[in-house]
């Protein structure tokens, strides 16, 4: 880079989070609340997985951090693995429109664990999350679309970065430190998009290394490890580097950074898929419950974006005929047919008996898209249906947001019951649920953290 700045992206963050306020505007107070409890029952309904007992026994070591819905307490490596992958291995974790992104899969579990392998309290535990779900969410703005066209997981990329600038802030790190975190972790963020070819597990450890990841770069930058300052612009830079784009515009990322809250506005998830699937899953069922008898139905025709047809629609005989449940998750035919057939796509509509339902298959092979250029997409998540019968008479539903998003707000009643729900998959008991919520909510007023009501 023949021009370094004088002041550098990364530098402007930190200076504008570290000045920021102690006390966190009352919206990001019920995210970081919302993002913990979504997070801790997605990992105890993950804990007796497969992927879940690999990442476990792969990596466990004994130290003090929790591993959510095991009794074994882990080192922070460990805890930041396991709770990451567990969280975002149903596909079921919270996202952002203009993403898309999971900061909480990879935020709470990097934060969680160094707080407690520090001692650190509750109001840290909050500004760390908060501010590396703040930083997830402004990277999406440089580059919309073009981290996933190079081949990378925005949440496996720009996590590692998020989870450096969330720990660093939790453990109070000082301007050059904190700047030195990000440098690090340019170094380690990873993770590619291959499985979308068969439905294997790497996308479920994205998360789990990027919160890893994270927490180590702040301990390097913390005992004196230097990054590169020029992590953002530089000529071999971050978005060089998994972006393909050297001209870089920063002005909407820092725009309002340390006073405007983008992770506010955070979508929590109703169904257990890929967070574009959601609006077609609920035209499907709207059409159900106005009448339509799916063994009427001739084809089906969605208009789509073109941002997202090679990972959800395409190749389009695989996407209606997935190979198995978690290779249906980044399907939109599956979800249509399952949303239509069984009125919900739950944790139970992705097991493996249910993905291949003769019934299913069927009309998942009715199901083809085309492309609509004004789509807003990834500014807005939509979804439209237009189904044909076999009579000829034509039916269209639309959905203009996502539900669950920042049009139509998931209630915090809501995302309790989806976590007592998430919990009970899991093979907790009501009492075990109740006492685990009651921890969570107080969480933020404690001295020192701990989550002890979660390690069952």
């Amino acid at each position: 880079m023949k021009n370094i700045p004088t002041i550098t992206v990364s530098e402007l963050l930190a200076q504008a989070f570290i000045d920021m306020p102690q006390e966190l505007p009352k919206e990001v107070q019920i995210l970081v609340d919302s993002l913990i409890i979504d997070v801790a029952g997605l990992c105890v309904a993950a804990r007796h997985a497969d992927y879940v007992g690999a990442s476990f026994r792969a990596t466990f070591e004994a130290g003090q951090c929790t591993v959510i819905g095991h009794a074994q307490k882990g080192n922070v490596f460990t805890a930041c693995f396991v709770n990451g992958t567990a969280t975002h291995g149903e596909d079921y974790d919270d996202t952002f429109e203009g993403g898309p992104i999971h900061a909480g899969a990879v935020i709470v579990p990097a934060v969680l664990a160094a707080c407690e392998q520090h001692g650190l309290s509750g109001s840290d535990l909050a500004r760390g999350i908060a501010i590396g779900s703040e930083v997830m969410c402004r990277l999406c703005s440089v580059a919309p679309k073009l981290v996933h066209k190079a081949g990378f997981h925005p949440t496996a990329v720009f996590g590692a970065i998020g989870a450096a600038a969330g720990v660093a802030s939790a453990l109070g790190l000082n301007k050059e430190q904190w700047v030195n975190a990000l440098g690090i972790v340019g170094s380690m963020a990873s993770g590619i998009i291959e499985y979308l070819a068969e439905g294997t597990w790497t996308k479920r450890m994205h998360p789990g290394w990027a919160a890893h990841s994270g927490y180590r770069a702040a301990r390097l930058a913390q005992e004196g490890f230097t990054g590169p300052r020029t992590l953002f612009e530089g000529e071999h830079g971050f978005f060089h580097a998994f972006a393909n784009q050297d001209d870089n515009q920063f002005d909407e990322m820092l725009d309002g950074v340390g006073t405007k809250w983008l992770c506010a506005d955070m979508a929590f998830k109703p169904y257990a898929c890929g967070t574009m699937a959601h609006p077609y899953i609920d035209c499907a069922r709207k059409l159900v419950a106005e009448g339509l008898q799916t063994q009427d139905i001739g084809s089906i025709e969605c208009n789509t974006a073109e941002g997202i047809v090679h990972r959800l629609w395409e190749p389009l005989n695989n996407k209606r005929n997935p190979p198995n449940g978690y290779a249906a998750k980044f399907s939109i035919p599956y979800a249509i047919a399952v949303g239509m057939i069984r009125d919900d796509a739950g944790l139970i509509d992705y097991e493996e008996s249910v993905v291949h339902d003769p019934k299913i298959r069927e009309l998942t092979n009715k199901i083809s898209y085309k492309i609509d250029p004004n789509n807003p997409y990834p500014k807005k998540f939509i979804g439209h249906l237009k189904v044909t019968l076999k009579n000829g008479e034509v039916l269209e539903a639309y959905q203009g947001h996502f539900r669950g998003g920042k049009d139509e707000p998931m209630s915090i009643d809501t995302l309790e019951q989806k976590f007592k729900a998430n919990c009970m998959y899991g093979g907790w008991n009501l009492p075990e649920i109740n006492q685990a919520l009651e921890q969570i909510k107080g969480i933020r007023a404690t001295t020192t953290v701990t989550a002890a009501q979660l390690a069952q």
